[in-house]
């Protein structure tokens, strides 16, 4: 995965897809799910946000490298300089927006 060229904070959407056709897949959901809560806000079943150093994005990427199975798993990063520069539109029920939690 590739970074942006820019030192310092950066803005990161994750997603992930992973396969729970098999006993594997549930474990490593979980350890998936806490890797990412570790750095970022859960927003929505299978997605994260939130600002992280470079040098956190790189920790992430590395602690849930060891948890992918290459094969059957996914992961994405959408990398922005600032939340500021990207827009956000909800549709359907949204009790709390979980996303405004940065001043």
């Amino acid at each position: 995965m590739k970074g942006l060229k820019c030192g310092g904070n950066m803005y990161v959407i994750l997603v992930y897809d992973i396969n729970l056709e098999d006993k594997e897949g549930h474990k490593v959901l979980r350890k998936v799910f806490k890797t990412c809560k570790k750095y970022l806000v859960h927003i929505q079943n299978s997605v994260f946000e939130g600002e992280l150093l470079e040098s956190q994005a790189i920790k992430l990427k590395s602690e849930l490298d060891t948890y992918i199975r290459q094969n059957k798993d996914s992961v994405i990063l959408f990398k922005s300089r600032s939340q500021r520069w990207l827009e956000k539109e909800f549709l359907g029920m949204i009790e709390d927006d979980k996303t405004d939690n940065f001043l």
